[in-house]
């Protein structure tokens, strides 16, 4: 494939930076950071652009939380200079991730997303009778700087980009060499194109007949046992060696006995939500009805927090767990 060069002009562009503005503040028009960005913006956005064609953008300056949703995971947060930096990038950039995808790749894409993996992943449990779950050991946290810096440069050629990449990557690490923050921009689009290497592997040399990947959780499906063992030993082998990631034991079992995927378990036949976003949803909509009883929130922040959480349990087969939880709320 043809490398890509010259980009840095285009993501310097001033049009193109006035445009990672306004998708940096979606959704945060009342952050103060934003405000005060957006007070001087023209001349924020100059010095941006000086520090592009110089080459010497300041990175790294986050801001670190935890969250629970199910598991425990530390989220960096950059501040907003860096997210507006990373949403010019990956304007001009994402072209070139995205014709390297494979239709298995589903996040991080336009016209894609994890409904359109949970569709695609039904059809195939529909249709095939075996099935192998896979997914990586802490995915964002193990992924190699050199080898991703290397497969960028197969992608990219002009230095002063690839200088970029160099300093936004370094600019985190969970080990000597290792790591992407979660919550970047970056980071999505960067782990999505370092396992596209791996959708590739699967379809090309192991010939997988049916396959879907949404970030690192991966679905392989057959109708003979033994050629899924191949694959799976295969791609295991694969990313192990080529990608330095580990992936945890697999989970390898007849389709109608279901397979667990993006928070649902998936069956020829229905799908219902998992044990954990059973959980979770009756956590959050206890706590979102104790924010709207004491006054903390309104009757529109409330439907706008309850809506995408309905909405995700309404893919499932779950009306009567909806209606019993709902009674178990009106008698708490």
């Amino acid at each position: 494939m043809k490398r890509e060069g010259y980009l840095m002009e285009r993501i310097a562009d001033p049009d193109n930076l006035r445009l990672a503005f306004w998708k940096a503040r979606k959704g945060k028009n009342y952050n103060d950071e934003v405000k005060h960005y957006r007070f001087r913006l023209d001349a924020n956005l100059a010095e941006l652009r000086r520090e592009l064609l110089a080459g010497d953008v300041p990175v790294g300056d986050y801001r670190y939380f935890h969250i629970y949703d199910p598991k425990e995971r530390m989220i960096c947060a950059a501040a907003f200079r860096e997210r507006v930096l990373h949403h010019a990038v990956m304007i001009v950039c994402h072209p070139v991730f995205e014709r390297f995808q494979t239709d298995d790749s589903y996040a991080s894409r336009i016209g894609k997303g994890q409904y359109a993996a949970l569709e695609k992943a039904k059809t195939h449990t529909r249709h095939y009778r075996w099935l192998c779950k896979l997914d990586v050991r802490k995915f964002f946290d193990s992924i190699d700087h050199e080898t991703l810096y290397g497969l960028l440069s197969r992608r990219f050629k002009d230095p002063a980009l690839l200088g970029l990449f160099r300093r936004i990557i370094d600019s985190y690490r969970t080990a000597p060499g290792c790591g992407l923050p979660i919550g970047n921009l970056t980071s999505q689009h960067f782990a999505n194109y370092y396992m596209a290497y791996a959708d590739h592997h699967v379809r090309e040399a192991l010939r997988a007949p049916a396959y879907v990947r949404y970030m690192d959780d991966m679905v392989l499906w057959h109708d003979d046992k033994t050629e899924l063992l191949r694959i799976t030993a295969g791609l295991t082998s694969f990313i192990g060696e080529r990608l330095w990631l580990t992936l945890k034991p697999p989970c390898i079992n007849n389709t109608d006995k279901g397979v667990p995927f993006l928070g649902y378990v998936l069956f020829p036949g229905r799908v219902r939500l998992n044990r954990n976003s059973k959980k979770r949803f009756r956590c959050k909509m206890n706590s979102y009805d104790i924010k709207l009883d004491t006054g903390e929130w309104s009757q529109a922040r409330y439907a706008l927090h309850v809506q995408p959480l309905v909405a995700f349990t309404r893919f499932a087969d779950a009306r009567e767990f909806r209606q019993i939880s709902a009674k178990k709320r009106e008698v708490g």
